[in-house]
Parts: C-alpha cells; sequence; structure tokens
C-alpha cells in the first residue's frame, strides 16, 4: 500500500518551489561532471531496457512457423544472446548510475546539513529561548532526508521515466498505426492531471497530518526533557492524556488521509485499465486482420506494462517529490532566519591579554513591554573585581548575555579595552571570556569531555589539573569509570553542585582574561563553597572578573559592589563603605545574616 510522507508543520504561507529548487541546484551542479556521466548511464540503461521488448518480438517471430527450417534456429538463438545481454545492460547501467551519482546526494545532504547546524549556531539566544526543540530537529531531520528522496526521485524515478515514455512513444508511432501513440499518450496525460488535480486537493489534509505530528513530537519531547518534573508531581497519567490528545486527533486526521489516497489509487487504477484496455483491442485486431504479428501484440504488451510501472509511481512520484519540496523549504527557511547578532563588516579581533570592562548607560529589554535595564554604568578595571548584587529578576544575569554579546543592548554601550564589542569579533570577544553559570547544562558525554570543552585541545594531566582547581578530582576519582563516567542527558547524572563544579573546572581550563562567576556556588554547601571561593578568588587573580550573587558572603572581598534593583543601579562601593552607609546592601546583608542564624561580622 502506498503511503504518504509526513510533511512539516506549519507550512509557509505559499509555496516557492522553483526557489527552493533554485537554491538546491548550485550544491549539486558543482558536480556536473558526475552529474552528466549518470545521466549518460540513465539514457544507457533506457535504451537497452525498450529494446527488450523489440528483440524479444523478433524472437517470437522467429519462432512462427513460417519461419520453416531449422537454419531459421539460427536466429531466434542470436536474438536470444541479444536479448540476455540486454537484460544485463539495464542492470549494469542502472548500478553505474547509482554508483557515479550517490556521492552527489550524500555530499550535497552532508554540505547543507552542516551549513543549517552553522546557522544554527550563528542565530541569536532569542531565536534558540523561544524555539520548539521537537519541532526544530524533525523540520531538519525530514528537510536532510527529503534532499535525498529528491535527488533519488528525480534521477532515478522521473527523469528514467521520461525517457522511457519518450522511447515507447515513439517507436509506437514509427512502427504502428497512429491509434496507438495516440491511446497511450491520452492515457498518460488523464493520468497525469488526474493525479496532479487530486494530490492538489490533498495538500491540505497532508499539512494538517504533519501539523499534528509534529505537534505530538514536541509535547513528548518536552515530557521527556522534563521527566524528573513529571516525576515530583506525579504527573505521568496527565502527561499520557496530553500526549494521547494530540494523538487521537493525529490517528483521525491520518484516517482521513488514507482515505483521500484511496480514491486517488482507484481513480489511477481506472484510468490506466481503460488505455490498457483500449492498447489490447488495437492489437487484437491487427492481429486478426493480418496486420500485425503475434510478436506486435506481445510488443505492444511489452510497452504497455514499461508505460504502465512508471505510470503506477507516477502519482507517488509527485506527490512525494511535493512533500520533499516542502521539507526542503521548511528547512531553507531555518536557513533565511534572520541573524540578529552579525560581525560588523570591518569587526577586529580583541588582542590577546588583559582585558578592562566599561558598561556606558546600557538599556536593555528582551521584548518592548519589559525593560530590564536602564542606564546601567560601570566600570572593571584590567585585573581588578566587580560585583553585582540584587534580587532575583533585577537583570543580573543580563549582565552576562551583554558582555557575551548574546543580545545587543538597546541603548549605551560595552566596551571591553576602550573597543565598542559591536565592532569586534564574536569569536575573539567570547574567546577571551569564561563563565560559571548558575544553570549547568552538560553534554551527554563523559566528565573529562565536559571539562576538556572549555579547551578542546587541553592534555588530560590539564583536565585533572583544573577539576582538583575545582574541587571535583577527589569525587571523581572514586567513580568506577574516573573521567570516562558518563554524565547522561543534560547532566542528570550528578548533582546540582557537581554539576557546577564541572562548570568551574571548564571555566578555569579556559583560562580566560575575563571571568564571570553568574551564582557560581549556589549549588554547593556551605563547607565546599568556602573551600571553592578560595579557588575562585585565586582563580580571579589578575583576571577581570565579574561576580553576579545573591549570596552576599561570596562578594565581600571585591574591589567594588554594585546593587541593582529593578534594573538600575541604586548603590555601588565597598563592603565596607556599603554597610556604613545602612542602605539596601545593608539591608540584604542582615536579612541574610538573620537567615543563616549568625550576628553580622564586623565590616571588613
Amino acid at each position: 500500500m502506498r503511503r504518504d510522507i509526513a510533511l512539516p508543520g506549519p507550512p509557509p504561507a505559499e509555496r516557492h518551489d522553483w526557489q527552493t529548487l533554485r537554491t538546491l541546484f548550485p550544491y549539486l551542479w558543482q558536480w556536473r561532471g558526475r552529474i552528466l556521466l549518470a545521466l549518460a548511464c540513465l539514457i544507457g540503461a533506457k535504451l537497452a531496457n525498450v529494446a527488450v521488448p523489440l528483440v524479444f518480438k523478433d524472437i517470437i517471430d522467429g519462432f512462427a512457423p513460417a519461419a520453416g527450417a531449422p537454419a531459421a534456429l539460427l536466429v531466434p538463438l542470436a536474438l536470444i544472446a541479444a536479448y540476455g545481454v540486454l537484460r544485463f545492460s539495464v542492470s549494469l547501467f542502472t548500478e553505474l548510475r547509482e554508483l557515479i551519482f550517490t556521492r552527489v546526494t550524500q555530499r550535497a545532504v552532508r554540505t547543507i546539513s552542516l551549513q543549517v547546524f552553522d546557522h544554527l549556531h550563528q542565530l541569536s539566544l532569542r531565536f534558540h529561548l523561544e524555539r520548539q526543540t521537537g519541532g526544530l530537529t524533525r523540520d531538519i531531520e525530514r528537510g536532510t532526508r527529503a534532499i535525498g528522496s529528491l535527488i533519488s526521485y528525480t534521477i532515478y524515478s522521473i527523469l528514467p521515466t521520461i525517457v522511457e515514455v519518450g522511447l515507447v512513444l515513439g517507436i509506437l508511432a514509427a512502427r504502428y498505426e497512429p491509434s496507438f501513440a495516440l491511446i497511450a499518450s491520452g492515457t498518460l496525460v488523464v493520468y497525469v492531471a488526474f493525479t496532479i488535480v487530486l494530490s492538489n486537493w490533498r495538500v491540505q489534509i497532508r499539512r494538517e497530518v504533519n501539523e499534528l505530528d509534529s505537534a505530538a513530537n514536541t509535547r513528548a519531547i518536552d515530557s521527556l526533557l522534563n521527566y524528573e518534573t513529571v516525576k515530583y508531581f506525579n504527573n505521568e497519567d496527565w502527561e499520557k492524556r496530553r500526549y494521547d490528545q494530540q494523538l487521537l486527533k493525529w490517528e483521525a486526521a491520518q484516517i482521513k488521509s488514507q482515505v483521500s489516497l484511496s480514491w486517488l489509487n482507484l481513480g489511477q487504477a481506472a484510468i490506466i485499465a481503460v488505455g490498457v484496455t483500449l492498447m489490447m483491442w488495437r492489437a487484437a485486431v491487427g492481429v486478426a486482420n493480418g496486420s500485425m504479428t503475434v510478436g506486435d501484440i506481445v510488443l505492444v504488451n511489452a510497452f504497455l506494462i514499461q508505460l504502465y510501472i512508471p505510470l503506477n509511481f507516477l502519482g507517488v512520484l509527485y506527490r512525494e517529490i511535493r512533500q520533499s519540496l516542502t521539507d526542503i523549504e521548511r528547512m531553507f527557511a531555518l536557513l533565511r532566519e534572520n541573524r540578529e547578532i552579525r560581525d560588523a563588516a570591518d569587526a577586529r579581533t580583541l588582542e590577546a591579554g588583559p582585558c578592562a570592562v566599561r558598561f556606558e548607560n546600557v538599556d536593555f529589554a528582551y521584548e518592548p513591554r519589559r525593560p530590564i535595564l536602564h542606564a546601567v554604568s560601570l566600570d572593571i578595571p584590567a585585573g581588578g573585581t566587580v560585583a553585582v548584587v540584587g534580587h532575583s529578576g533585577s537583570g543580573k544575569s543580563t549582565l552576562a548575555r551583554l558582555l557575551f554579546r548574546f543580545y545587543d543592548a538597546n541603548a549605551g554601550t560595552i566596551r571591553v579595552n576602550g573597543h565598542d564589542i559591536r565592532q569586534l569579533s564574536q569569536a575573539s570577544l567570547r574567546a577571551a571570556i569564561g563563565i560559571v553559570p548558575q544553570d549547568t547544562v552538560l553534554f551527554n558525554d563523559t566528565l573529562a569531555y565536559n571539562i576538556q570543552y572549555g579547551r578542546p585541545s587541553a592534555t588530560l594531566d590539564e583536565v585533572q589539573e583544573a577539576a582538583r582547581a575545582a574541587h571535583l578530582a577527589e569525587f571523581i576519582e572514586r567513580l568506577p569509570d574516573g573521567y570516562q563516567t558518563r554524565v547522561g542527558e543534560r547532566g542528570l547524572k550528578l548533582s546540582g553542585g557537581e554539576k557546577q563544579r564541572v562548570a568551574i573546572a571548564r571555566a578555569l581550563l579556559k583560562n580566560p582574561p575575563i571571568l564571570i562567576f553568574d551564582e557560581a556556588t549556589s549549588a554547593l554547601d556551605s563547607k565546599t563553597e568556602k573551600a571553592i571561593q578560595a579557588e575562585l578568588e585565586q582563580a580571579a587573580i589578575g583576571r577581570t572578573t565579574l561576580i553576579i550573587a545573591h549570596r552576599l558572603s561570596t562578594v565581600m572581598n571585591a574591589d567594588a559592589i554594585l546593587v541593582l534593583d529593578g534594573g538600575r543601579i541604586v548603590e555601588r562601593g565597598t563592603h565596607r563603605a556599603l554597610l556604613e552607609r545602612g542602605g539596601a546592601y545593608a539591608q540584604m546583608w542582615a536579612l541574610q545574616q538573620q537567615e543563616d542564624g549568625t550576628t553580622m561580622p564586623e565590616a571588613v
């Protein structure tokens, strides 16, 4: 039974098939030599295939009673040998075509997949925060698969079919009365028109199926990614019901699609049956009146079979090519996604060495109706340490994202060594910054890999040294597989503290001139926090350091402390000066000391 390939949803408002083909063409044409050689093999295979029925006709006629004497048997024997050679030639040319063209297909798929992958990494954080992982991965998967499918359908099916139909119609017109070619071509035209009309009618049905398929897939992935949350709230049945709601809609749409497909198949079969019947009737009349031989009716029947097979698949191919074009168009749409953050045309490379950081009246909002930062100004001299504290949601972590240039400020300027970061290459800017984020997400790989990710060229000894500096080595050495222990999806096999220590080791291994600690010890117990705090302070020596913290005990020794409230800097100064001022910082300090059950120590 013929089935449809799923389409990605939601589809574009209008189709751009020719634009999609023009986009795809350059990836193929760079292999023009192989393409032309493959086309030569294709034509050779079809010439041999069409010659088979002609030789078979002569074999049948050679055995007719009029052939007479035994010597005449030499002709059929020679034809039989030619018949076998032609049969083998069809397979030989077909396999040669596939061997020659397979590199074209696979290289095009590889090149485009790599380009999409790279482009997605170049898109802004805003795009990735708004995307749905399940739908995006499905679009990429379908798109890359569709490229191979489209090339296969075109080179291996459509072109051979066109060549074969042309040859058959030409032979029928040349050897027999015009009615044979007229019936064959008429059947072909009606079949193609019927297929196109009904396939276009079914487009909306298929789109609905694929929208529901993507929605169900997205829901399933979202639930599985949040496995622990589902378990915490005992909501397995709830998630199952939500998933089943999508599957029920998908099931109904699939049934509707199959019903419409069955009607299409029946119509195609009826058209072919009428065409075959008319052709055989004309051949039978020709044999009866002596204008055609028995070999001729065998030839016509063989040609009908050769026409029937590609016609039978033509409807499937048309539908699949349309679906492949839609899948590819969807993936190419990802390539057209605007890169919000781009290097300037004259972007310069940040020089190696100490770095000074300066925020000048920076305003920022993730969306216009929700401003985050208001006229924020701060200076971190080269080798200095500045801490930013404040309540959750005050905009502290946004400073790190802006410094990394995940977003551009709406107003104001951020400078590194006096250079506007918008005039620096993103690669050199980010190479100069190391971060220990508040929420550490690890790759589903080994501990060694995740630490080494800070500097992939690092040796194992350097990885181990970074782990020791992050107080992680003792834990790793107790594991049966040591540094080769796999951490699981998103690092779920590790505790929060263990993940954060991996992040610290990774940042230390990178050894950048600028360090950002974004709640770097928030997931650690008090004992480990004190030990690692000393290591962080040691790592910060000689580096420009931005500490983003909620726990004030971790920022006491900073050169300057900024208090952020509602996106505005409301206080700034040293730990001692801020306590003596008795403002927001002093209140936060007193509250945290009270929560810790200790008395506030003397200001240092």
